[in-house]
């Protein structure tokens, strides 16, 4: 189903909106949660959580493009949960050690998802991303909305290792460079 009708189906508070959304979306909203959390349980609760939003924020809001609105929602819940579950305790995971890379560039901002919700932070964000090649631009969305390993995106670029981390790296200091000649940071 076309995401237009699948949006008129919650506008008009039709109950298989969520069915529709779900079937359409809902293996992406997994896949998304799974690489954050640890358990396929909680994964699979979280795409729930995800759904229910959906269905409490529509209306008002009405996207342009459902799956990039249900990605962010999937995404920051499932950060929320992890951050939430892991309070106590800093762990290795994949999704961990990426947002700690993303807070480093960004620390005098806040935190990675509070600094990304503000639209024109975002907007920003997004502006400097196009001026990337486009290797560099896919090698870093694969890693910091995907959450990639650096292994994982090596492979799929045919890289080493160590030449992806040094592309997000640079990548890292280009955005934080731009970003503070704009005073979005310190």
């Amino acid at each position: 189903m076309e995401d237009d009708r699948i949006i008129e189906l919650f506008w008009n508070r039709r109950e298989e909106a969520i069915e529709a959304a779900q079937a359409a979306y809902g293996a992406y909203c997994l896949s998304i949660a799974r690489r954050i959390l640890p358990s396929p349980e909680d994964a699979e609760e979280c795409v729930n959580d995800a759904m229910l939003a959906l269905w409490n924020s529509i209306p008002p809001n009405q996207p342009e493009h459902l799956s990039l609105y249900l990605g962010r929602i999937i995404r920051r819940n499932a950060i929320d949960r992890l951050r939430r579950e892991n309070a106590q305790k800093r762990g290795g995971r994949e999704a961990e050690i990426a947002l700690n890379e993303l807070e480093e560039t960004l620390a005098a901002a806040g935190t990675p998802e509070e600094v990304l919700e503000k639209k024109e932070l975002a907007a920003a964000v997004s502006g400097i991303l196009r001026t990337f090649r486009e290797t560099e631009r896919n090698i870093f969305i694969r890693r910091y909305w995907f959450l990639d390993t650096v292994p994982e995106i090596a492979d799929r670029f045919g890289l080493t290792t160590g030449q992806t981390a040094m592309i997000l790296s640079r990548g890292r200091k280009k955005i934080a460079k731009i970003l503070k000649k704009k005073g979005w940071i310190e």
